[in-house]
């Protein structure tokens, strides 16, 4: 009504009213009325926001890769902002101009810079695997941008979803994967085979060594056992010989005895010793020795007549 408005913002818009090419009031979340023909309303929003890419580069061995991302950045300097790019609205509250979109494309094209750094120097393999590496550089590199800090952009945050290769590629990379997989799982088979083989060896080893130990322990036992049975067979034929000479010595004794005891007979005549002996006076052994002495001297004597009476009286003594 006669050209009067009413603006109301939240807190995450900053405003800039100018009237007659100044800043009459400026701040974030303001209400106020104005008057439209002589005001100019520039509202920039100075909450976080989140702009996503994905662009195309080359790695040093000249193969495409697809990067996928997001950039969270805020607007750390409103006025800054404001004397690059139109920010100004509309009585309906539009921006003016297509400025405000140009700053998400600066952003992107900064972090595909940044990017195309980095990954022109990888090889397609490295590059796969250089999330973090990108991350770090293009936060690094954003921060340090002299066009976002003039700008009075700050940069949050930086994500990498996701580094891909071209399909033709990626069948590639897939199939050698899989031939590496199958590699390394023949191998990782043949290496528990060889394991296997390796444990059983060291098994029977184990076991050898063990029936040779107890081998030895039982050639040993044999061999104590012998040696005892030698010594004790020593023992006893030191003990016989000993024997032996002390039989010896006693037979040469009891010879030696004997001898002394009848060397005094040895001269005697046997009659003699017979007549001496236990039994020389046995009427029987008298006579068998008096018929001894007639058939000796048969030759001597004529004639000798022995009654039946004289000889059973004989033999009855």
């Amino acid at each position: 009504m006669l050209g009067i408005a009413y603006l109301k913002t939240p807190p995450t818009t900053y405003v800039l009213h100018y009237k007659a090419g100044r800043v009459k009031r400026e701040g974030g979340g303001l209400s106020f009325l104005y008057y439209r023909p002589t005001s100019t309303v520039v509202l920039i929003p100075v909450g976080s926001a989140d702009v996503p890419f994905v662009f195309s580069e080359v790695t040093a061995d000249f193969q495409e890769v697809t990067i996928q991302g997001q950039l969270t950045y805020r607007i750390a300097d409103p006025r800054k902002l404001a004397g690059l790019l139109d920010y100004s609205v509309d009585a309906a509250g539009r921006y003016r101009s297509e400025d405000p979109g140009k700053l998400e494309e600066r952003l992107v094209h900064a972090t595909q810079v940044l990017a195309r750094d980095v990954i022109g120097k990888l090889s397609l393999r490295d590059a796969l695997a250089a999330s973090e590496a990108l991350v770090r550089e293009i936060t690094a590199g954003l921060r340090a941008a002299e066009v976002l800090t003039m700008a009075g952009v700050e940069p949050l945050d930086v994500s990498i979803l996701s580094i891909r290769p071209t399909p033709e590629m990626a069948r590639a990379l897939e199939a050698e994967a899989r031939e590496q997989l199958q590699r390394e799982a023949d191998e990782s088979i043949y290496a528990r085979r060889n394991a296997a083989v390796e444990q059983e060896r060291i098994i029977k080893e184990s076991e050898l060594e063990t029936e040779l130990a107890v081998e030895a322990k039982q050639r040993e036992i044999r061999e104590r056992k012998m040696a005892a049975e030698i010594a004790l067979e020593e023992q006893r034929t030191t003990l016989i010989g000993r024997k032996v000479e002390n039989d010896k010595q006693d037979a040469d004794g009891r010879a030696y005895a004997i001898d002394a005891t009848l060397r005094p007979f040895k001269e005697a005549d046997w009659k003699t010793l017979m007549a001496m002996s236990a039994g020389g006076g046995d009427p029987r052994t008298m006579i068998a020795l008096a018929f001894r002495e007639l058939a000796e001297n048969a030759t001597k004597i004529g004639e000798l007549n022995v009654s039946p009476d004289l000889l059973r009286s004989l033999l009855g003594k």
